[in-house]
C-alpha cells in the first residue's frame, strides 16, 4: 500500500470471483491511479478505513461466475451503493445493480461471448466520445432485459436490450462488457472516462520498483537460509530466478526438472543456456517416475494434481541435499486465477505450481516473487534483469508439459509422436511472419483416429490439433488468423514426416470461452 504525502487517488475494486478482477486493478494502475482490491461484500466501514494515505474516489464491482438470480451468489455489502462514491458495474456487477434496483435480469436466450458490436445509444458519462457502434468483449450467460427503475438505458445489442445504464442523479454505471480486456477496443478510453472524468481522480501515483520489492521479499522470507528455485527454463521462471539470484546469491540452488514431457531436446538447450550463464543448477532426470505416476489417468486436472505433488518430491528431495529451507517459483497472476484465486471464482484449471500443490511438504514456506504480474510484465522485468532476448521472448509453455496435449492416458508413443509434430509446428511459425504477433503456438494430441489415405492405401490414424494464438497478457486471446501458407505447410509435413498422424485441424477458439490449453 502506498506511503507518504500527499494522499493518492485510489478506486476499490469489489471482487465477486470474477477472471478479470485483478486486470481491472491492473488497468487503473496503468493510469497513475492506485486500486485495491477488497471482497465484494467488504462494508463501507472497510472501504473508509483504507490506509490513510489513499483517497478513495469511486468503486468497481467486478465479473463473476455467478448466477445474481441464485440464493447463494455473491452479494454487495449492505450500504454500498449509498456511500456517494461513483460505481461502475462490469458484467456481474452491471447484473447485480440492476437486480438490486429492480431492473429484470435473465437467462439470456443466446450468451454472448467474444468480441461484440455493441450500439451506443447516449455517449455520455462512461461512453462520453464513443462512436455510435463500438466493439467489446463480452462473456456472459444471463442479461439485463429491464434498467434498473428510473435508471438510463446507455447502450444495447441485438441480444443485450440494456447493455449499458447510468442513474439519473447519481454516479451509478453499469457495463454488460469488459472495457478491461484489450478485445475492447476503446476499454481504456471508457475506464479513464470513470476514473478520471466520473471519480475526478488526478493520475498522482507511482508503483513501487518491482526488482527492489521482489529482492526485499525473498531477502525477508528466506533470511539467512537456503532456497531451491523451480527452474523450468521458461521466461517466469528466469525471471524468478535472477530475482532470487539478487536476494541469495549462493544460497540458492536452481532444480530443473526433466519430468519426460518436455519439447524435443529442451531440457538438454536449459542445461546449456543457464551453466553458460553461470548459474548453479542441477538437473534431475525423473522421465520414468513421473510416466509411471500417470499411468492410467485420463483425467486432465488428477494429471495437473499427480504432476504438481510430483515436482513438489523431488524438490524436496534436492532440499534435502542441499539443505534448502525454502522453494522459489515462477508462479504468475493468470495461473493463479484460472487456479481459482477467490472464494467466488471458478476453477479453470489446477495449475501445478498452485492448485497442485500438496498440502504436506517439507519447504518452511513456498515463495512467489512473480505471482501479482502479468507474462507481458514480466517480460518486461526480464529485460530490465538484463536475462538474454532469447529467454525473455520465449513463448508461454505449461509446466505440466505435454503431458496436458496429450488428450487420455499419456504414454510414452503419445509423447514421442506430440514431440515430433510440436517441433514441425514450432519450426515453422518460427520461420513465418507469424513470429511478429504470436503469443503461443502449439500442438495437441488428440484422443480422435480417423480414417484417411496414404499412397493409395487406407489409413486409420491419430488427429492433431494445432492452435497459434495471439495475446498481450494471457487473460484474453484471439486465435491467429494464420496465413493459408503456413497452415499449409504445417499439415503437409506433419501427415508426411509422423506417419502415424493422418489428420489435422486448426483451432478457431477465442479465449474465452476456450482456454490456451486444452486440459
Amino acid at each position: 500500500m502506498p506511503t507518504g504525502e500527499p494522499a493518492s487517488d485510489a478506486i476499490v475494486i469489489l471482487d465477486f470471483g470474477g477472471q478479470y478482477c485483478h486486470l481491472i486493478a491492473r488497468r487503473v494502475r496503468e493510469m497513475g491511479v492506485y486500486s485495491e482490491i477488497l471482497n465484494c461484500d467488504a462494508t463501507p466501514a472497510e472501504i473508509n478505513s483504507l490506509d490513510d494515505s489513499l483517497d478513495v474516489k469511486g468503486i468497481i464491482l467486478s465479473g463473476s461466475p455467478a448466477s445474481v438470480r441464485t440464493e447463494d451468489s455473491p452479494r454487495l455489502g449492505e450500504g454500498v451503493l449509498e456511500m456517494g462514491l461513483p460505481v461502475l458495474g462490469l458484467c456481474y456487477g452491471h447484473q447485480l445493480i440492476a437486480h438490486m434496483n429492480g431492473g429484470e435480469v435473465k437467462r439470456g436466450i443466446k450468451r454472448e461471448y467474444g468480441i461484440t458490436s455493441v450500439i451506443i445509444d447516449s455517449p455520455v458519462g462512461v461512453l462520453k466520445g464513443m462512436n455510435p457502434s463500438e466493439s467489446v468483449w463480452m462473456s456472459h450467460g444471463d442479461t439485463v432485459y429491464r434498467a434498473p427503475n428510473g435508471f438510463e438505458v446507455l447502450a444495447h445489442t441485438d441480444i443485450s436490450p440494456v447493455a449499458a445504464y447510468r442513474h439519473p442523479s447519481k454516479p451509478i454505471y453499469g457495463l454488460q462488457w469488459h472495457p478491461e480486456v484489450v478485445h475492447t477496443e476503446r476499454g481504456t478510453e471508457m475506464l479513464e472516462n470513470f476514473v478520471y472524468e466520473v471519480c475526478s481522480c488526478q493520475p498522482n501515483w507511482k508503483p513501487v520498483d518491482a526488482v527492489d520489492s521482489a529482492v526485499s521479499e525473498i531477502e525477508a522470507q528466506v533470511g539467512g537460509s537456503k532456497a531451491i528455485i523451480a527452474l523450468s527454463g521458461g521466461v517466469d521462471s528466469s525471471v524468478a530466478a535472477a530475482l532470487a539470484s539478487r536476494a541469495l546469491g549462493e544460497r540458492l540452488v536452481a532444480v530443473h526438472v526433466d519430468h519426460g514431457f518436455m519439447r524435443m531436446d529442451e531440457s538438454d538447450t536449459v542445461e546449456r543456456t543457464f551453466s553458460e550463464m553461470g548459474v548453479d543448477l542441477v538437473v534431475v532426470r525423473a522421465q520414468e517416475r513421473f510416466l509411471g505416476k500417470l499411468q492410467g489417468v485420463v483425467d486432465p486436472e488428477e494429471k495437473r494434481k499427480i504432476i504438481g505433488e510430483e515436482f513438489i518430491r523431488v524438490f524436496e528431495a534436492e532440499a534435502r541435499r542441499s539443505g534448502a529451507e525454502y522453494l522459489i517459483q515462477g508462479t504468475i497472476y493468470p495461473d493463479r486465477i484460472e487456479s481459482g484465486l477467490s472464494r467466488h471464482s471458478d476453477r479453470i484449471k489446477t495449475h501445478h505450481n498452485v492448485g497442485g500443490l500438496p498440502l504436506n511438504m517439507e519447504f518452511k514456506a513456498v515463495i512467489d516473487p512473480l505471482r501479482d504480474l502479468y507474462k507481458d510484465e514480466v517480460r518486461a522485468l526480464g529485460e530490465r534483469l538484463g536475462l538474454p532476448e532469447a529467454i525473455v521472448q520465449r513463448q508461454p509453455f505449461p509446466g505440466p508439459g505435454l503431458a496436458i496435449r496429450v488428450m487420455g492416458e499419456v504414454t510414452e508413443r503419445k509423447l514421442d509422436i506430440l514431440r515430433r509434430v510440436d517441433a514441425i509446428v514450432c519450426e515453422e511459425v518460427e520461420s513465418s511472419s507469424l513470429m511478429e504477433t504470436a503469443w503461443q503456438y502449439l500442438a495437441v494430441l488428440t484422443n480422435i483416429k480417423s480414417t484417411g489415405v496414404k499412397g493409395d492405401e487406407r489409413a486409420y490414424g491419430e488427429t492433431v490439433a494445432v492452435r497459434i494464438v495471439e495475446s498481450v497478457d494471457g487473460m484474453t486471446v484471439s486465435f491467429s488468423k494464420a496465413p493459408w501458407d503456413v497452415l499449409e505447410r504445417i499439415s503437409t509435413r506433419i501427415t508426411n514426416e509422423v506417419p502415424e498422424v493422418n489428420r489435422v485441424v486448426y483451432d478457431i477458439t477465442h479465449k474465452p470461452p476456450g482456454t490456451i490449453e486444452w486440459e
